[in-house]
């Protein structure tokens, strides 16, 4: 075992604090990265305060994460000392089942293992991205582009690949129309991906404020949903709408937006069950249909495409000792659009 530090909470009642613990030592697979920066996702909030249940504590947060390689196992092929790399929300699964070989780990028929607050194989508690180091077994460990801005790189572990991976999935292609519910963390990368793709980005927001935003990421249209006769104007429009939004909404007004065949995809997980009226989907053939992450060669693809297309998140840095009070600004939604912890500020 070798010594790691790192922020941690220590029961779900309790702010994050500084925490020192063990990883493993490096096998013959695995890959030990020093990490540069990790971002903050909102399922960490949730997982620090045990609001699905099954947090274990104490809990070092973080899975978007990006370093450099500075130890690799006997038996590594893709990997070398110096490299840079990411890892992602996922450090392991059965890597056996029918899903595994077909590289979606992310709905591994075992449960993949999570980059932390999960049980790992050897029955240990897995740590993640809020410290300065990491082991992880080489098959979940990804490639990262010495052309991008690291700080940038880091959401795309998750943000990014929870949006690429419905776009990829329901093949979004150039002149499709494509509309984004929800303009943060999720929502920003859907809209950057989308217009990269070459597809005609409409965001749909209760804010009309929203709008200059929108427009600067890439939207080439923005609808504000309280307007009846804008909503009116967007009847039978889209073929894909990726719905980034976990607070309760109505999503009958959204279904209506979908032309024939069309799909709403749900990446958010609100508090309460949906209300549908299957007319809505039988009237065009339309589909709701539910995202999770994306695979480990999923995930590469994505970085790949970003590194060639310079597509990054939008994200404000912070040090460590910060990360208390970016959850209560995330709480608030008053972050653009993603915190990224620089983690040379642990060493402080």
């Amino acid at each position: 075992m070798t010594s790691a530090q790192g922020y941690a909470a220590p029961a779900a009642d309790q702010p994050l604090a500084p925490f020192s613990f063990e990883r493993r030592d490096v096998g013959p697979h695995d890959v030990r990265m020093d990490i540069l920066f990790c971002g903050v996702c909102h399922s960490d909030i949730h997982q620090a305060r045990n609001e699905w249940g099954s947090s274990m504590f104490p809990m070092v947060p973080g899975h978007e994460i990006v370093g450099r390689v500075t130890e690799v196992g006997a038996h590594v092929k893709n990997f070398k000392v110096g490299d840079l790399a990411g890892v992602g929300c996922m450090v392991d699964s059965c890597q056996h089942c029918a899903e595994c070989n077909e590289g979606l780990e992310q709905y591994c028929d075992n449960g993949f293992v999570g980059t932390y607050s999960a049980k790992d194989k050897d029955g240990s508690i897995t740590q993640g991205g809020y410290s300065n180091n990491i082991v992880v077994t080489e098959k979940f460990v990804l490639r990262v582009s010495e052309k991008l801005d690291l700080s940038r790189v880091a959401p795309l572990l998750c943000a990014g690949i929870t949006t690429w991976s419905p776009l990829r999935q329901w093949n979004a292609k150039k002149g499709d129309r494509v509309a984004v519910i929800g303009l943060g963390g999720l929502g920003h990368m859907a809209v950057k991906f989308a217009a990269a793709m070459g597809c005609e980005v409409t965001v749909l927001s209760t804010s009309p404020d929203k709008e200059a935003d929108a427009k600067a990421l890439g939207a080439h249209k923005f609808v504000v949903t309280k307007n009846q006769g804008a909503m009116k104007d967007i009847s039978n429009y889209f073929d894909l709408i990726i719905n980034t939004v976990s607070a309760p909404i109505d999503l009958m007004p959204y279904v209506a937006s979908l032309r024939l065949d069309g799909t709403m995809v749900l990446l958010g997980v609100p508090p309460e069950p949906a209300q549908l009226h299957a007319f809505n989907l039988i009237s065009k053939r339309r589909r709701i249909a539910g995202s999770l992450i994306g695979g480990i060669q999923e995930t590469q693809e994505m970085l790949d495409f970003c590194a060639e297309h310079n597509v990054m998140s939008d994200v404000e840095v912070i040090n460590i000792d910060y990360i208390n009070e970016a959850y209560e600004r995330m709480m608030k939604s008053d972050v653009k659009y993603r915190f990224v912890i620089d983690m040379e500020s642990l060493k402080g």
